[in-house]
């Protein structure tokens, strides 16, 4: 039997504990119907005996408390809440018993930006992360030695496993349930709740809207201008002389506050319009090209899948309803 902790913090999202517990004990109930015995022992675990992790309208009984917690196989930190350091504040005494279970060999898993509390453990310190894509600039502001993975829908490292954004908890929970059971199982699990099992990336989903909480005044005009000559060819070299600063500092000091090279900024950006243009407009492909700053098909194309997961008209089939009429 693999113990399962979900802890139920202060200040998270309800609807996700609920998703993981019905999750495992549906897992049991189709071992249970195949004759098999149920795998997952599930205990919802917290700080107290009432918990009201959303506001004052809904609570939560936990199983168990932290102080009569054994130790478990897997603990599962479902996504925070409204503001983060609040949050984390609030639920700093799981910081302690989440480090000392890890260091015994249990394995941890964080739900979407259930991360930011399993960051202030320390234990990421160095590996890989996914959280929502809304949330990685102050992911990385906030813990500048984990190296998040823009974009992720899974990540697993060390013995500990994280997801990306909203929904995309439920591949990280198929995820689990393949590692301990079997794929047969997993693919089960994903028809009954009409999961994509094999989704790996948000790409699709993400909303560029530019690193610009920092305080390089010259970076943020390079960005500006990045931004109004989005129909034009943009080489490194006009930005850094309209900016008046020397190429090899400000690719350096455009890096270090955006966490993009200058390119790819610049491709992001372009991107974005184009796929704003194709989610609103009944314009062609090579329309859209034109006016993001693209002449070349096979390069638009290219570099539009390589930031959504998507062809310029898969997305436009996916995204634009009058397109699908």
């Amino acid at each position: 039997m693999k113990r399962i902790y979900i802890l139920t913090p202060e200040h998270s999202v309800l609807q996700v504990i609920a998703g993981t517990q019905y999750c495992f004990n549906t897992v049991n109930n189709f071992l249970i119907q195949s004759g098999k015995e149920a795998l997952f022992e599930v205990q919802l675990l917290g700080l107290k005996t009432e918990v009201f992790p959303s506001g004052p309208n809904f609570s939560i009984t936990p199983d168990i408390l932290l102080k009569d917690a054994d130790r478990a196989d897997l603990i599962i930190i479902p996504p925070l809440f409204g503001d983060l350091p609040t949050a984390i504040d609030a639920n700093k005494k799981f910081i302690p018993w989440i480090n000392e279970q890890y260091h015994q060999g249990v394995e941890i898993a964080s739900l979407c930006i259930g991360a930011f509390l399993l960051g202030a453990t320390g234990l990421l310190d160095g590996k890989k992360v996914s959280t929502h894509w809304g949330f990685t600039d102050l992911f990385r502001e906030m813990y500048p030695e984990v190296d998040v993975q823009d974009g992720s829908i899974v990540t697993e490292e060390s013995g500990i496993y994280s997801s990306g954004g909203a929904n995309s908890y439920w591949n990280l929970l198929l995820h689990l349930v393949e590692k301990f059971t079997d794929r047969e199982t997993a693919i089960t699990l994903a028809k009954y709740f009409a999961i994509d099992i094999d989704r790996n990336s948000q790409s699709p989903f993400t909303i560029f809207s530019g690193q610009k909480k920092h305080q390089d005044e010259a970076v943020k005009k390079a960005q500006e201008l990045i931004e109004e000559m989005i129909e034009d060819k943009i080489s490194v070299e006009t930005l850094a002389e309209k900016v008046a600063v020397g190429r090899r500092s400000f690719e350096r000091r455009f890096k270090r506050v955006t966490n993009n090279s200058v390119l790819e900024y610049i491709q992001r950006v372009k991107i974005e319009a184009a796929k704003r243009s194709f989610e609103s407009t009944m314009k062609n492909i090579s329309e859209v090209m034109f006016d993001v700053g693209y002449s070349d098909t096979k390069a638009f194309r290219n570099t539009f899948k390589k930031i959504t997961g998507l062809t310029p008209l898969e997305y436009r089939n996916k995204y634009n309803k009058l397109a699908q009429n």
